[in-house]
């Protein structure tokens, strides 16, 4: 399958607080908040949603296009990528910016609270799906980016009739209810989290039945607890898979994106689909950063039957 990651490319700065931040807020005082958290480790990763899924589809055997903007400091990064199996000639390189950079704060409960420095990614609009590849491919995962370009995407996808993933994530909070309409009304299969679910349900009024009895799929991730797949009549859920150890969440669902993408490229339903998802995020979820975990296929398919049965599916990997 010929996939296109669109979304952001960006450097990641990971802080870890030794603490709940819920025991640092006062119900009383929330519309003046001023909080500062001493935390006790720092990384500095590579990242961005779009980076993200495009290097877990590479370890999974594919070569996905990635789709973006980055800026004058992106060599390096280029370089990993390709390194990894991911085409980034679709990479588009603002000489005058830098990459975008996210900083994220993660508690104790793994809850976070983050910012995001748009930088080159905010050129991202403008840039079509014709310009980025010689021809059109089977798939766009339309995931955060600079909000315009992420509707014009949508557009574009619609119109030359490209089977589209709208993967709006962190920025459901500054897409307003239109411009969540409008993405959604223009795509063949939403995917979120419950949280960003519930915030385009309150925004838009769409509910579970307004996505699928309009023919989309509608695919909600819930953390711990899996994943739930609805399309039509049917709910598909997909349970989690077994961790090691938990270190760090973030990239997690950049990773079970890119798993969900690999069964669909290999024909599989959503059932083993979902679960090949599962397993690529548990591998991100047991890494600090989110693209330090690595596999081979084999491997991948004989930790995956510890957990869950592909009935062979999976034999067509070990070849």
């Amino acid at each position: 399958m010929n996939v296109v990651v669109s979304g952001s490319i960006a450097f990641d700065y990971l802080m870890r607080f030794p603490g709940r931040f819920r025991d640092h807020f006062i119900d009383q005082a929330l519309d003046h908040v001023s909080l500062s958290f001493l935390v006790e480790e720092l990384r500095h990763e590579k990242g961005g949603s779009g980076a993200n899924i495009a290097f877990n589809l590479a370890l999974l055997g594919e070569r996905p296009i990635l789709m973006g903007t980055a800026g004058k400091d992106f060599a390096e990064y280029r370089a990993w990528l390709e390194r990894h199996g991911v085409d980034t000639s679709a990479v588009r390189v603002i000489p005058d910016e830098y990459t975008a950079s996210f900083f994220c704060n993660t508690d104790v409960d793994n809850n976070q609270i983050g910012s995001f420095y748009a930088g080159a990614m905010s050129h991202a609009k403008g840039y079509r799906l014709v310009d980025a590849v010689a021809e059109l491919p089977d798939l766009v995962l339309n995931s955060p980016n600079d909000p315009k370009a992420m509707l014009e995407l949508a557009e574009e996808c619609r119109v030359r009739g490209v089977r589209h993933f709208f993967d709006p994530s962190q920025q459901v909070i500054w897409l307003d209810a239109d411009d969540l309409r409008y993405g959604v009304e223009r795509c063949d299969l939403l995917i979120v989290n419950e949280y960003e679910w519930d915030m385009i349900a309150n925004k838009t009024g769409f509910s579970q039945t307004d996505i699928v009895e309009a023919g989309r799929v509608l695919i909600v991730t819930r953390g711990g607890e899996g994943a739930d797949i609805y399309e039509g009549d049917e709910t598909h859920h997909i349970p989690a898979f077994p961790v090691q150890k938990v270190l760090d969440p973030t990239g997690v669902g950049d990773a079970f994106r890119a798993g969900l993408i690999k069964g669909m490229a290999c024909g599989f339903g959503w059932p083993l689909s979902g679960r090949i998802g599962a397993l690529a995020a548990a591998y991100v979820l047991e890494q600090h950063g989110t693209q330090n975990h690595h596999y081979t296929l084999p491997e991948f398919v004989a930790r995956f039957r510890t957990a869950f049965d592909d009935q062979g599916a999976l034999d067509a990997w070990l070849r």
